[in-house]
This record gives structure tokens, sequence and C-alpha cells, in this order.
């Protein structure tokens, strides 16, 4: 499973960086991984805080976008 998270992890930093292009894995793996930090938040309160990156939340939003679009 860590390796799981890490692969997802490793898509969206090479998408978000252009060593890989911004596509449906890209947003799966952001999807996952919202998901999971949800599920963070939910469990205790001391990760209420913990937030993406605004590059990460930009890239959330070029789906909305396309989606949209």
């Amino acid at each position: 499973m860590i390796e799981g998270d890490s692969n997802h992890c490793q898509i969206v930093e090479k998408s978000l960086v252009g060593k890989r292009a911004v596509d449906e894995q890209t947003f799966a793996s952001l999807a996952i991984l919202t998901e999971r930090l949800e599920r963070l938040k939910n469990l205790d309160k001391i990760f209420g805080d913990v937030e993406f990156s605004s590059a990460v939340k930009k890239l959330k939003g070029q789906k909305n976008a396309v989606a949209v679009g």
C-alpha cells in the first residue's frame, strides 16, 4: 500500500513539474489522494488544517475547467 501511495504522489508530482502529461491518470491519482486526505481529516482533528499546495489546487481546477468547458 505504501508503494501505491508513493506512485500516486509521484504521478501528481511529475505532472506538476512537466515530466509527464496531465491526463486522466493524473486526475485519478489526485482523486485518490484527495479521498485519503479527507479520511485522515475525519480520523482525527489534528489533520484538519492539512491541505494540498496551491499548485495541486490549481491542477484540480484544471480538471473542473475541462469538465465544464
